[in-house]
Formats: structure tokens, C-alpha cells, sequence
């Protein structure tokens, strides 16, 4: 029975303070629209179709509902076949939709293009807050009032953390990826097979979350695949 237990504890926690999120079986866990999400071949595996109950017209998520998180290290792989997908971090739950439970938050994106992998993307928020290679700032500002449009936050471009174009192409198409997503503070990095694609520091304190849940995005649009797995998140 010891040696049962110490199997058990081991599938949860690899080191202190690191927690598996998937147990490589099934959804335990993880709440989401269950005509969509599903493990397959040992990854949380998400599928829509352009027909029928699995055409979506929403963004829809997979929550993990283990708690929040703050200030935390996540080390994922991912594969994607057509479409755009993410992992939602410091995020809220909005009311469900016609498809499933709807995020709002910080977003690390990635996608079967060659455009948006790696960026820091605020789902129903802010918008995108660094594109791929960029090193920014987010500050707030003071709305125009004679422009309706006007917003009262600035993304400042400060630097780049790598080329576009470098980032890209050391990403593999359809096949296994690793991502690496650390916060600390107001401050976020995004990585893609050991490089950097984002370094954002955000100083909106009226937007930037500092806590919040973690999911895994569909997005709505063609038919589409997306896989996660050896999710593993580390806190101090």
C-alpha cells in the first residue's frame, strides 16, 4: 500500500511546488463541452467539424479546475492541425455559450499558420499585447473624448526578445511542440521550443490580471484539431 501511495502521489506532483495537469487518460479535472474535448492516443484532444452539433460558433475552452493561478511556470506540448488555438491563463469565466464554457484572459497563442504562435493575445479583452518577437510595455492612458474609438491603454513596442521569421520556423507543422509560459507579477514571457517569442510587461493595473483560471481554447471557425499534453505547472 506504500508503494501504491507513492505511485499516486508521483502521477500529481514530479518536484515540489510542480503539478501535472493531465493525467494522460481522461478529462478528470478538466470541464468543457465533452462533444468537442476528449483524450485520444494519451493528449487532450479538442475537434470541431464543419457540420453538425461539433461546427461551432463561439470560442470555447476546456477549464482546468484545479484553482488559479498567479505567479507560475507552464510547460505544455501541443499540435495543432489547421485553425487557432491557446492556452488561457490568468482568465475568468464568462456565462457558458451554445458550445461551452467562454474565457476571458491572457491568451499564449499558437495556430497551424505562420502568423500568431507564440503572441501574448487578451481573449475578449485588450486585444493582441505582443506580436511574435516583440519586448513590450502596456501603460494606461487617458481616453479621448471627442474619439469614440479611443481606448485608454498604449501597447509600447520597447525591444524584440527574437526575429518573426526564426521563431516560425523553428515550429513544426501538425507535429509535437513545446511551450513554456512564466508570470511573475505584472510581467509575462512566452516561449516556443526553447525560444523566446513575447516579453511583456504589463503596467495597465486597471486591465492586467494578476490571477485567474487556466484553459485550453478551440476556435471557432473551419474544422480544426488541437492535442495537449505533459501539462505541467510550477508555482513557488
Amino acid at each position: 500500500m506504500k508503494l501504491l501511495s507513492a505511485l499516486l502521489a508521483f502521477t500529481a506532483t514530479l518536484h515540489a511546488g510542480e503539478t501535472k495537469l493531465f493525467n494522460g487518460k481522461d478529462l478528470t479535472g478538466w470541464e468543457g463541452n465533452t462533444k468537442l474535448w476528449s483524450v485520444e492516443d494519451g493528449a487532450i484532444t479538442g475537434k470541431t467539424s464543419d457540420s453538425g452539433e461539433t461546427k461551432i460558433g463561439h470560442n470555447t475552452f476546456l477549464i482546468w479546475k484545479g484553482g488559479t493561478v498567479g505567479d507560475f511556470e507552464l510547460t505544455f506540448k501541443y499540435r495543432i492541425e489547421k485553425g487557432n488555438s491557446g492556452v488561457q491563463y490568468r482568465s475568468k469565466e464568462l456565462p457558458k455559450g451554445d458550445f461551452g464554457p467562454i474565457v476571458a484572459g491572457y491568451q499564449a497563442d499558437f495556430e497551424a499558420g505562420k502568423t500568431y504562435s507564440g503572441i501574448l493575445y487578451e481573449e475578449r479583452g485588450r486585444g493582441i499585447l505582443a506580436q511574435r518577437g516583440q519586448k513590450t510595455s502596456i501603460d494606461a492612458v487617458e481616453k479621448n473624448p471627442a474619439d469614440p474609438k479611443s481606448q485608454d491603454f498604449k501597447v509600447n513596442v520597447t525591444g524584440e526578445v527574437g526575429k518573426s521569421d526564426d521563431i516560425q520556423a523553428s515550429i513544426k507543422d501538425e507535429q509535437w511542440n513545446e511551450y513554456k509560459i512564466v508570470a511573475k507579477g505584472n510581467h509575462v514571457q512566452h516561449f516556443i521550443n526553447g525560444k523566446q517569442t513575447i516579453d511583456v510587461t504589463d503596467n495597465d493595473a486597471a486591465h492586467a490580471p494578476k490571477e485567474g483560471i487556466l484553459a485550453l481554447q478551440i476556435h471557432a471557425g473551419p474544422a480544426m484539431v488541437v492535442q495537449f499534453k505533459d501539462l505541467v505547472l510550477k508555482t513557488d
